[in-house]
C-alpha cells in the first residue's frame, strides 16, 4: 500500500457555530472548518478487475467491478428517487459506506466535459481508492461531505480538469443528498472553502472572518464528542420539519440568535449568552438527548456555555459533537473529569478548504490544479 503522504486529497471537518436546523427554514447559519481531515488517494493495480475501496475505520472494503461502474450512478439515483417518493428510508439509500465515494467518482466522470474523451477512456482504471479520516463518523462533523470533496479534487487531478470552488460546492451538495436526503450547504461550504462561512437560503458569504477567527483562537473553545447519534441527520431534519416546520416565530428566534452571536464574535463581545440561548432554542426542538443536556448543564454550572453542533438526535442517548465555550481551563478540565469517556480537543480553525497534497506539501485546490502532479 502506498503511503497517503506521497499524494492525496484532503478536506477538513466542521463545527456549526449556530443555525443547525433553522438554516432549512431560511435563517442564517455560521460554520467553521476545523483542523481534522479526511484524506483520499488512489493506488493503481492493473491486474485487478475493478475498483477496490480501502477506507480505514469505515468498512471492510468493497470491490466495484469496472464494467458495472458505468451504471452505478444510475442505480444510486434511482434509489434516491425512491426516497423522494417515500418508498425508501433515507438511511437505506446507500447500501454500504463506500458507496458515497464511488458515487462521487462516477458522478464526476459523467459531469466533466473532457475534450476528446481521452481521460474518460482511461478512467476509472483498476486499483484501490483509499481513505483515512481524523473525523468521527456520523458525529455531525462533516465526515461524508469531506470524503466527497476530497474525492472530487483527487479525480479532478486524475482527469486533468480543475474546477472552480463553486462547482465543487454544488457537486458536494449533489452527492451528499444520498447520505442525508438533501445536500447540506453548511457542510459543503466548510469542506470546500474552509475558514468561517455564513449560509442563508443556499448562499454562502464570508463574515468578518479575520476578527471572528481570532476570537475563536482564544482560550476556551472546544469540541466535545460524547457519542454517535442513533438517529441520522435526515431522520432528525424530517422529525423537526413535521413538528415545527411552520413555526415562523421559532425560526426568527434562531435567526436573531445567530446574528447576535456573529456580532459578538466580530466586535469582541462575550458569546456566552448567545450560545446559551441557542441551546435553549435547540431544546425546544427536542433533538438533545438527556446525556447531552446533562453535559451542557455541567458546563453552564462551571460558568461556560455549550450547544450541539449538528442535527442532534431524536432518539438514543447521544447527540454527536458539541461546541463548548469555557475560558477557565481548570473549570473545563474539572467538568471533563465527570465525563471520562468523552473525546475532546481545542477548537482549531483552518482557513483552507479541500486541497491536493503531494510529497508532504499542501497545494491549494481553490487556486486551480495547474502544476500539480500525482
Amino acid at each position: 500500500m502506498k503511503s497517503p503522504e506521497r499524494h492525496f486529497a484532503r478536506a477538513p471537518g466542521k463545527v456549526i457555530l449556530s443555525g443547525e436546523h433553522s438554516v432549512v427554514y431560511g435563517a442564517p447559519a455560521l460554520v467553521a472548518a476545523i483542523e481534522l481531515y479526511t484524506k483520499v488517494w488512489f493506488e493503481p493495480i492493473h491486474l485487478s478487475t475493478g475498483l477496490q475501496t480501502a477506507f480505514a475505520d469505515l468498512s471492510q472494503g468493497q470491490l466495484y467491478p469496472l464494467k458495472l461502474l458505468k451504471t452505478f450512478k444510475r442505480t444510486m439515483d434511482e434509489r434516491f428517487d425512491r426516497f423522494v417518493r417515500g418508498d425508501l428510508e433515507v438511511q437505506n439509500i446507500l447500501q454500504r459506506p463506500d458507496d458515497l465515494a464511488v458515487y462521487t467518482m462516477s458522478a464526476l466522470l459523467q459531469m466533466l466535459p473532457v475534450p476528446g474523451g481521452m481521460a474518460r477512456r482511461r478512467l476509472p482504471v483498476p486499483g484501490r481508492l483509499h481513505s483515512t479520516s481524523d473525523l468521527p463518523l456520523g458525529a455531525g462533523m462533516g465526515s461524508s461531505a469531506a470524503v466527497i470533496a476530497a474525492t472530487i479534487v483527487l479525480y479532478e487531478h486524475l482527469l486533468t480538469h480543475p474546477q472552480s470552488p463553486l462547482d465543487r460546492f454544488e457537486q458536494v451538495r449533489f452527492c451528499e443528498r444520498l447520505q442525508h436526503g438533501k445536500g447540506s450547504a453548511i457542510d459543503a461550504a466548510a469542506v470546500v472553502y474552509g475558514g468561517i462561512n455564513r449560509i442563508q437560503n443556499g448562499t454562502v458569504s464570508a463574515p468578518d472572518t479575520s476578527v471572528m477567527a481570532d476570537r475563536l483562537k482564544d482560550e476556551g473553545w472546544y469540541w466535545v464528542l460524547g457519542g454517535i447519534p442513533t438517529a441520522s441527520t435526515g431522520e432528525c431534519v424530517s422529525t423537526v420539519r413535521h413538528k415545527f416546520g411552520t413555526d415562523q416565530g421559532l425560526w426568527q428566534a434562531f435567526e436573531d440568535c445567530t446574528n447576535a452571536l456573529q456580532s459578538a464574535l466580530e466586535t469582541g463581545g462575550c458569546p456566552k449568552e448567545q450560545l446559551r440561548e441557542n441551546h435553549r432554542l435547540l431544546r425546544r426542538l427536542d433533538v438533545i438527548p438527556a446525556a447531552a443536556r446533562a453535559f451542557v448543564a455541567a458546563i453552564e454550572q462551571a460558568g461556560g456555555a455549550a450547544k450541539i453542533s449538528g442535527a442532534g438526535s431524536v432518539r438514543g442517548p447521544h447527540a454527536g459533537v458539541l461546541l463548548v465555550y469555557l475560558p477557565e481551563i481548570e473549570a473545563f478540565e474539572t467538568v471533563m473529569r465527570q465525563f471520562p469517556d468523552y473525546r475532546w480537543d481545542r477548537l482549531t480553525i483552518t482557513q483552507s478548504g479541500t486541497r491536493l497534497c503531494m510529497a508532504g506539501q499542501d497545494i491549494a485546490a481553490s487556486g486551480g490544479l495547474s502544476g500539480m502532479g500525482l
